[in-house]
């Protein structure tokens, strides 16, 4: 074989071997959140808008929930692959119906459900809102408000049913209304004309997770590297939103939910910062997304005590440490 010959060879091989190589293309996946678009989403918009989700093999599309989609039914379903759940008491009714949706993080250390009060009318301490009339809606009057009967005396004779409209509570001077920490008290400033005084729940006990990363025990027991992936880059991108250059982020929130305006993004995510919503507490040492074993039973306890789930409930099927407590990201979080 002359000189030449052989250099054709090793060309033609090499040439071959590069083409025969495989290219792996990103694994689409798809995920549901529990409402519009909004900041408190912001993480997993920012981990698509900065390519977190695509450096870790991921092609996220963002399905963002409403009035006419329900995550969960999605996900259960099998229609995505990954659905943003609303609070822990949504993981023991899984438990408690059968339903195989496992809770694998939660974005948010602490839940940030609120009451608002009228300032200046003898209800500006947390022990005084029991007197007042409570504007609450349904699902809430059937977990939270049976706590608070249970560890606060709240009555169900100063109940009204709360339809998402503050009218009836910025007319109302002696009542209280539910609402998140994020969200209603911005309206309440620029409908109302005051700025309410505000009671995060987390603050009086109530220590459940929120917005959390669920998804189907199958997914986890066929494609667990996926489940990881997904979680890694969702927390990264957790971070990067409340810390970095959110900018891109915002503008497809805004894209999804036209409705949602820079002031409105801008307070909420204040507010999450200054009352340590996403990272607080064993997230500081752990990560963002971590939850506990502990916590998680000590806010068992408090509704199971309260009667809102069954006391023998095996509420530890819901959720799995499995994908959490790595310290991811952790370094992005400024010194």
């Amino acid at each position: 074989m002359t000189a030449r010959s052989a250099f054709a060879k090793i060309i033609f091989v090499a040439t071959a071997l590069l083409f025969a190589a495989p290219v792996h293309a990103l694994d689409k996946v798809r995920f549901a959140t529990n409402w519009r678009a909004q900041a408190e989403h912001g993480g997993f918009y920012q981990a698509v808008a900065d390519g977190t989700y695509a450096r870790y093999g991921l092609d996220v599309a963002i399905l963002q929930g409403g009035p006419q989609l329900n995550a969960r039914l999605l996900l259960a379903a099998g229609r995505v692959d990954f659905a943003m759940g609303a609070n822990t008491i949504q993981m023991f009714e899984s438990v408690q119906q059968n339903v195989p949706i496992v809770t694998v993080a939660s974005m948010f250390q602490r839940d940030p459900v609120i009451f608002m009060s009228h300032p200046g009318v003898g209800l500006d301490r947390f022990e005084d809102l029991s007197k007042a009339t409570a504007f609450i809606a349904s699902d809430m009057r059937v977990s939270v408000w049976q706590w608070l009967k249970q560890a606060y005396g709240f009555k169900d004779e100063k109940v009204k049913p709360y339809n998402f409209n503050s009218a009836p509570f910025i007319a109302d001077k002696n009542s209280i209304q539910q609402g998140l920490l994020t969200s209603e008290p911005y309206a309440i400033e620029r409908q109302g004309g005051f700025t309410p005084n505000i009671f995060l729940l987390a603050d009086y006990g109530y220590d459940g997770y929120s917005t959390t990363i669920e998804t189907r025990a199958d997914t986890i027991a066929k494609t667990p590297d996926l489940v990881q992936r997904f979680v890694d880059a969702s927390i990264i991108g957790c971070y990067n939103y409340i810390y970095g250059d959110n900018a891109a982020a915002n503008a497809m929130i805004k894209r999804d939910n036209p409705e949602m305006t820079d002031g409105q993004i801008a307070y909420s995510i204040s507010k999450m910062k200054e009352r340590g919503i996403v990272d607080s507490g064993d997230a500081l040492t752990l990560g963002v997304g971590v939850i506990a074993d502990a916590r998680m039973k000590s806010f068992f306890d408090k509704m199971a005590k309260a009667g809102v789930v069954p006391a023998d409930l095996d509420y530890r099927r819901g959720y799995t440490l499995r994908f959490i407590s790595k310290k991811v990201g952790v370094e992005l979080r400024p010194k």
